[in-house]
């Protein structure tokens, strides 16, 4: 029986071929590739590959080498795609994608709606990107914020996507996906929750608390220490302030922002009451124009996948071949098909590198209904 060292020089001189045999396959899928420019055809042939993996699981002895065989024959594979796709970039025929780069948003006399009421976190998030002088106007929930923008009454809209710790607002990407509104900026503010209540109120004289349901979760601690306090959800934080000044009962609080409370008139009863004090929330700039901002240097794009073994990991393998760096992955039910998702990804780039361009290329070939949602 030969040695350990005997059978690692096999490998290494196997290992030597099969790395002459690689190259030479790059450089005829390189030639594959210019025919397929010069034609006009696709880079992704699916019936074509699928033929290409049973052929080469069938010259193989084993079960265990049939899977084998085929993991590396898709690697190779994707490798080629990946080889066409640059070509295509090279060769310019990729050509723009359809969003216009822009120096800047021109909102100086631009309509801002937000979700909530006066007082809002979502409020404060539009004055702090835009500024205090904005002009700005509220509606009641985030679809009729996407409504204003798509007919035309707001040119922007600002809306929470995520919180640092609730997490996603599932109800944003759905909308995302509905309406044909693209994402332009984002800003990020604090979530500094206080108990407020009616001028001259004590903490001792409450007996109802309201918020929005993820305010109150966020307050668990103190409120919990309060346990005789009936908990009630309303739609808004800013809406539960504008209800305490409203009924004008004493026993009566709102978890919200300061800011809420002065806007309403309310008096702090303590302050900081969140559970975890580096709480914040990121909101995202929409318009219904297919812009984005020169520097931008953020992309959010969703898709569908084939219900097939490995396709997410194919998909994603196109930011690894392109040094995209991704920086968040969300998915969620497709509606209407049971156990079917929707996935959500952040990375960073702008529209008009031809890394994106081509990872967008190979994306949109290998995926279902890939849609960009926005560079900024």
């Amino acid at each position: 029986m030969a040695s350990l060292t005997e059978l690692r020089e096999q490998l290494d001189a196997v290992d030597d071929e099969i790395v002459k045999l690689f190259e030479k396959r790059m450089d005829l899928c390189g030639q594959v590739g210019e025919y397929k420019i010069q034609n006009g055809r696709k880079v992704f042939d699916r019936q074509r590959e699928s033929e290409k993996l049973k052929s080469v699981e069938s010259k193989v002895s084993t079960e265990f080498n049939r899977k084998g065989v085929h993991e590396l024959y898709e690697q190779l594979m994707s490798m080629s795609r990946k080889l066409q796709y640059q070509q295509l970039v090279q060769a310019g025929a990729l050509g723009r994608l359809p969003f216009i780069g822009v120096s800047s948003l021109h909102a100086g006399n631009a309509r801002i709606v937000f979700p909530g009421t006066d007082g809002a976190y979502s409020q404060a998030a539009t004055k702090h990107y835009f500024g205090e002088n904005c002009n700005c106007f509220y509606v009641q929930t985030f679809r009729e914020a996407m409504e204003a923008i798509e007919e035309g009454s707001a040119d922007f809209a600002v809306l929470p996507i995520e919180n640092s710790t609730a997490g996603a607002v599932d109800e944003m990407y759905d909308l995302l996906v509905e309406f044909e509104n693209y994402i332009v900026g984002e800003t990020t503010i604090p979530i500094e929750h206080t108990l407020a209540g009616l001028p001259g109120a004590e903490i001792s004289d409450i007996r109802r608390v309201y918020s929005k349901g993820v305010a109150l979760m966020q307050a668990s601690r103190f409120l919990n220490e309060h346990s005789d306090w009936q908990q009630i959800s309303v739609a808004n934080t800013a809406i539960a302030a504008k209800k305490i000044l409203e009924d004008k009962d004493k026993s009566q609080a709102a978890v919200c922002s300061a800011y809420a409370a002065s806007v309403h008139g309310l008096t702090v009863l303590q302050d900081q009451i969140n559970d975890d004090l580096d709480n914040s929330t990121r909101f995202i700039v929409v318009t219904n124009q297919k812009i984005f901002l020169e520097d931008a240097d953020k992309i959010s794009i969703c898709f569908e996948l084939p219900h097939t073994s490995g396709s997410l990991y194919h998909l994603l393998s196109h930011f690894i071949y392109n040094d995209l760096n991704m920086t968040k992955i969300e998915s969620r039910p497709v509606k209407g098909r049971n156990w079917e998702y929707r996935f959500f990804i952040d990375f960073e780039g702008n529209l008009a590198d031809a890394a994106v361009k081509n990872a967008i290329r190979g994306l949109r070939e290998e995926s279902t209904n890939l849609r960009i949602l926005g560079n900024y």
